[in-house]
Parts: C-alpha cells; sequence; structure tokens
C-alpha cells in the first residue's frame, strides 16, 4: 500500500511538473483576441485595456482588444464558444456573468467557459448621500417601515433581485429602481432620483470626502472603506454579491494556454510599476487575483448561490 501511494504522489509530481513546463513554454500561435463585455470608455474596459497593453509589453504577445457587450457578459461567453481553445480568444467578464446571468438565461455557466483568473474584486455596498441622515441600512428600512418610499438602485438584475429580497426579509417595499452601471447609480442619488442604491467601488472617492456613507457591505467580508458596516446578515439577508472581474476562454480551452494567460496575468498585476494594477487599486480596491482549482470552485458556487437568489426573489 505505502509503495503504491508513494508512485502514485510521484505520478501526480512528474505530471504537474510537465503542465508547468508546457505553460512556461507556451506561446499563441497567432494574436490574441481579447472580448470585453463592458462600455467603452468605463472602468472595467480600461482595466481590460491596460492589462492587455502590459500584457503585450511583457510577454511580446499580440493582443487585439474588441468590444462584446450585452447580456451581462453572455454575448462575450456565447461569442467564445465558437472561437478555438488554442488560447487565441478571451474575454473579461464578470463571475456574474457565469453565475446569476447564466442562471437566469437557463444555461451552465460554469461549463459555458474556462475560467482563467480574476484581476479584482468590487466593494459592493448599499450607499446614499450622507444629506440623507442614514448611517446603517436599518435606518433605511425603519424609515420603510414609518412609510417613506425608498427609491433603491440597481445596476444588474442580479442586485434588483437582492435588494427585493432585503426587503421582503425586513418586512417592506422598496421601489427598485434597475439602470445600466454604476455610475447610473451614482448620477441617480446625486440627483435625488434615488434615495440608496449599490456601488461596486465607483462610490470610494465620495465616500472618503464624507459625501456618501456606506450603509451595509453586500459581499461576504467587510468593506475595505468602511469595515465597520454591518453585513447584509444583520438584516436576515442570506444572499450577498461578491462579483469579480474574470479573464476566461473557451470551454475547450488548452490547459497549456490558459495556465501559461494565467501565469502572464500574475506576472503583469503583480510587476512593481504596473500601471494596471494601479489603476486596479484606485478604481476597484486592489489587484485580487484567484487562479486553479481556487476560481473553478467560485465560478461553480456563484452559480449555485445564484439559482438560490432566484428562487427566493420569485417567491
Amino acid at each position: 500500500m505505502k509503495r503504491s501511494i508513494k508512485a502514485a504522489m510521484a505520478a501526480a509530481v512528474i505530471a504537474l511538473s510537465g503542465t508547468a513546463g508546457l505553460a512556461q513554454d507556451w506561446t499563441p500561435p497567432g494574436p490574441i483576441k481579447l472580448m470585453i463585455a463592458f462600455a467603452a470608455g468605463g472602468g472595467a474596459d480600461t482595466q481590460a485595456r491596460m492589462i492587455a497593453a502590459e500584457l503585450e509589453a511583457l510577454k511580446g504577445w499580440n493582443i487585439i482588444p474588441e468590444q462584446v457587450t450585452g447580456k451581462g457578459g453572455l454575448n462575450a461567453v456565447n461569442a467564445l464558444a465558437s472561437e478555438p481553445g488554442d488560447g487565441t480568444a478571451i474575454a473579461m467578464i464578470v463571475t456574474e456573468s457565469l453565475g446569476y446571468n447564466a442562471s437566469a438565461a437557463g444555461i451552465d455557466g460554469p461549463g459555458s467557459a474556462t475560467p482563467i483568473s480574476t484581476t479584482a474584486g468590487t466593494e459592493m455596498a448599499v450607499v446614499a448621500l450622507s444629506s440623507k441622515g442614514y448611517t446603517t441600512l436599518g435606518d433605511v428600512i425603519d424609515a420603510a417601515k414609518g412609510g417613506a418610499e425608498i427609491r433603491f438602485g440597481a445596476m444588474s438584475p442580479a442586485l434588483a433581485d437582492l435588494a427585493y429580497v432585503i426587503g421582503k426579509e425586513n418586512g417592506v417595499d422598496f421601489n427598485i429602481i434597475s439602470v445600466r452601471g454604476g455610475r447610473a447609480v451614482m448620477d441617480g442619488l446625486n440627483a435625488g432620483d434615488m434615495d440608496v442604491g449599490f456601488g461596486a467601488g465607483i462610490q470610494a472617492k465620495a465616500v472618503a470626502a464624507g459625501d456618501m456613507v456606506e450603509l451595509a457591505s453586500a459581499k461576504s467580508s467587510a468593506l475595505s472603506g468602511t469595515p465597520d458596516a454591518p453585513m447584509l446578515s444583520d438584516y436576515n439577508v442570506p444572499y450577498t454579491n461578491d462579483t469579480m472581474f474574470l479573464i476566461a476562454g473557451p470551454a475547450n480551452m488548452d490547459p497549456a494556454a490558459r495556465d501559461a494567460i494565467a501565469a502572464a496575468l500574475s506576472d503583469v498585476l503583480n510587476a512593481d510599476g504596473s500601471e494596471a494594477a494601479g489603476f486596479i487599486t484606485k478604481g476597484f480596491g486592489g489587484v485580487k487575483m484567484i487562479q486553479g482549482d481556487e476560481l473553478t470552485a467560485l465560478v461553480q458556487n456563484a452559480f449555485k448561490q445564484a439559482g438560490a437568489l432566484l428562487d427566493a426573489s420569485a417567491e
């Protein structure tokens, strides 16, 4: 038995070493198409293009960014399906694309693409103007119970469902306003068209300046800027939103290509003086890279939780 175990371990080490060697030696057989599932000029688009430029400078690869927007990243995922798995086509999406958005569309998110690496998380929070006088989400709920109409801004269907569940679990009905993008939520709050809304990090400057307040973390962990803010679990809500930016390839992607691109992304975003890393830190709270089996598990868990949230919002 001991000899069998040792033999198996030795074989595993050899296999892993072989995979690492293949990834290290891998070069793309042609230009790499980088599909960006976000509107041109926004923070996510800028992040993707800066990463592409630094990958080109570091590795000498030819990377061609192009916009493939729509359906919460699913258009980019669908476009990947017709691309070769040799590493010449990748996409910048979010984990929500393979989680909630895929589940809502009735497709297998984890099976529709190959997760390569995350690049950044989001500081997902319930936010409001400081002038509103709210200090926590509990104040908002109390106001709603007192008869106030609370207009709640959400920039995605997943967040609209989450806002609905927050209200349902606390016996109130929010007027949920769905918009496209975090900037639209911030504009709605500043214009007085919304009372509270979800911010994914874009609120950081306003919070630091005292103009906005983070009323609760919508993540499964504390917020970087307001670590003492309550969690959604404090309000009987068992769901969170841990959306992360994700580089993915086609479902049939060559493991050597996946590993090589993941390693190159790590080299770029961990390099001293990386402008892409600096931009991510400023706009999204810092680089956060998850790869390999941990990333696969994260995507599968996001898909599973999405199904539960969809069921809860349909009740």
